[in-house]
């Protein structure tokens, strides 16, 4: 039988990288993307699963957990190709098909081929992840530009619209749409006002679109992560940032990729949420958000 072990504070020090949405390799420590011990048991068998972002972060721990439960992955990323070939090399190591495809998610003509070519190799659809997202901290509310105003909102929220709308075309009842919330959406953050409006609406888009699809048979939630160790805190933030206000909450401890990606699993599988839709999810360290 296995033995539960409660993960330990990281010692996380302080660095920075310059370029979103940054790489696993330079981070220190290296951000945990996989349960070694934990064992599939084919809750996603031949599924498979567009998730935008999966070359590190939640988004490979969400790719590695479901080809663990035998789904084909199809990771759309920006440009970080080293780690995409991460992802693709333990899905593909684990048995299943991973599709890198890199593009900018900000551009719509980029989603409809993308989900194209999805299409041409798999000749279906199932999961649908919408995880890929940009923040750049503001000391002051009046260091907004126009500019980053528009790529926040173009990469958190135009994103899903222009991938989902592609994506149910050929999503058929039985499907799943699980979005990428966060935190900030239900308790704000002073330095993240533009990416924190983002993740409400994003809420608000799993609300209502769940509803627009209840009908059709297709499930759409969220999960709205606290503080977790992803190459997007070194390459947003600086080293003092993280080496002094990064974590905290009720458990202390800033979370890892794969203490998240179970929520995914569980949310985009109708053997275990057939009953939930227009929800999210809430793996933030034990802070209670009433959301």
């Amino acid at each position: 039988m296995t033995t539960y072990k409660t993960p330990r504070k990281m010692n996380i020090k302080p660095q920075h990288q310059a370029h979103q949405p940054g790489t696993d390799e330079a981070m220190q420590p290296t951000p945990e993307y996989e349960d070694l011990e934990y064992q599939g048991s084919g809750k996603l068998l031949d599924k498979v699963a567009i998730i935008t972002g999966a070359d590190s972060g939640i988004g490979r721990a969400v790719a590695i957990l479901f080809a663990k439960e035998k789904a084909d992955v199809v990771n759309i990323y920006l440009e970080e190709h080293e780690d995409a070939d991460k992802t693709r090399s333990r899905v593909e190591e684990l048995g299943r098909q991973c599709l890198n495809i890199s593009g900018d998610v900000q551009n719509e003509k980029f989603c409809q081929k993308a989900v194209k070519q999805v299409i041409d190799k798999y000749g279906k659809l199932d999961i649908l992840i919408n995880n890929a997202g940009v923040q750049f901290p503001q000391d002051s509310f009046e260091n907004i530009s126009a500019e980053q105003l528009q790529r926040t909102f173009q990469t958190n929220v135009f994103s899903m619209f222009y991938l989902t709308k592609a994506a149910l075309k050929y999503m058929k009842s039985g499907a799943a749409i699980v979005n990428t919330a966060s935190i900030t959406a239900y308790m704000g953050l002073e330095n993240l006002i533009d990416y924190s409006s983002t993740k409400g609406a994003i809420v608000s888009f799993t609300r209502a679109l769940s509803l627009s699809l209840v009908k059709k048979g297709i499930r759409v939630n969220a999960v709205a992560p606290g503080p977790i160790w992803t190459p997007l805190i070194p390459s947003s933030f600086s080293a003092e940032y993280i080496s002094k206000e990064f974590g905290g909450g009720p458990m202390e401890r800033a979370g890892q990729p794969r203490e998240v990606a179970p929520c995914y699993l569980f949310l985009a599988c109708n053997e275990l949420s057939s009953f939930m839709s227009g929800q999210t999810l809430h793996p933030n360290g034990g802070k209670v958000v009433n959301g």
